[in-house]
């Protein structure tokens, strides 16, 4: 694949940031730091890497309950996603959110979600909107396999496929709903059958712990919804390397099974690219991590040193209708 050499760096940047991120909320999240769950993104880097990378600050995204890399990778402030985590008050949502709830308008991160599926019908929304304002603005849907057996899963794919919408699914296909395996609740070795068979939406599975091939099909992908020919259906095969949330969550997957996704590490392996190919010397990838290290650690620190949310506080941006 013929990536230029900055942007081959900046996928890589973009990952380690990620990785170094989810590391410090699971060291925080068992030191008690971090109140309430924390579902880590470990592992699955590459896709939110490699999608957001051909997106556009207008675009809108959608997310779920592991969203941390989706943010980060749509370029989210790390300090008041930090501050979220931690429940202070200088967080995207004041400290009400916590980790599941991150979101930026500014930025065009339209929230994650903690309800399996929540996000879903939001994604159609972003894309009907943009599809009202007339312009190449479109809207990129991230979920998980477990997702794929709601109903609003089914529902949004058929409006999405008889209103031509601007909407990329995206679908993180880790093998396991918490710990049940997709192959077993969905019954299909690629989940991307169900858009493509079911609903005529064009579709792609890729190996989700490649960021180069992900960046390519995401390229292709966000140009044919980009150019108003309708949605597309990206399913990218990948592994989280955590229980699915931290924190007393009982891990039922088979040990040897986990370590051995490991070898496939996103990160890892394209570093070992990026040496090979001339690309940057292990000392600057050293470089380039310890730069990550300094930006999360001020993040922990801006984190630890702002304000929890005041008791009066706790009835504000609450809305009925």
């Amino acid at each position: 694949m013929d990536i230029p050499k900055e942007t081959l760096l900046g996928l890589y940047r973009t990952m380690l940031t990620i990785r170094r991120f989810e590391e410090r909320c699971i060291v925080d999240s068992a030191s008690g730091a971090i109140p309430g769950l924390v579902h880590s993104y470990m592992g699955e880097e590459a896709i939110a890497t490699g999608v957001c990378a051909h997106l556009r600050l207008e675009d809108r995204i959608v997310s779920y309950h592991r969203g941390h890399g989706h943010a980060i990778a749509k370029g989210a402030d790390l300090n008041r996603m930090l501050a979220e985590a931690y429940g202070r008050s200088t967080g995207y949502c004041k400290g009400k959110g916590g980790s599941m709830h991150v979101a930026d308008f500014d930025i065009g991160m339209l929230g994650a979600n903690g309800i399996v599926g929540g996000g879903i019908p939001i994604g159609a929304g972003a894309a009907l909107a943009a599809q009202l304002e007339a312009g190449d603005r479109i809207a990129v849907l991230f979920f998980g396999d477990g997702a794929t057996n709601e109903g609003e899963f089914h529902e949004v794919l058929n409006l999405a496929s008889i209103w031509d919408l601007p909407l990329l699914f995206v679908c993180e296909n880790n093998g396991y709903g918490v710990n049940t395996p997709a192959k077993y609740s969905t019954g299909l070795e690629h989940i991307a059958e169900r858009a493509a068979g079911g609903y005529g939406i064009p579709s792609v599975s890729v190996d989700g712990n490649d960021v180069r091939e992900v960046f390519a099909a995401a390229g292709k992908a966000v140009a044919h919804v980009r150019t108003h020919t309708g949605p597309y259906f990206m399913e990218c095969h990948t592994y989280r390397w955590r229980p699915h949330f931290e924190g007393g969550m009982v891990d039922l997957r088979d040990p040897a099974e986990i370590e051995g996704y490991k070898q496939y590490c996103p990160v890892s392996c394209f570093e070992d690219v990026l040496i090979s190919d001339g690309v940057a010397s292990r000392a600057d990838l050293a470089a380039m991590n310890e730069a990550v290290l300094a930006l999360v650690e001020a993040a922990a620190q801006f984190a630890a040193a702002s304000p929890w949310p005041a008791p009066e506080d706790a009835l504000k941006d609450v809305y009925s209708a």
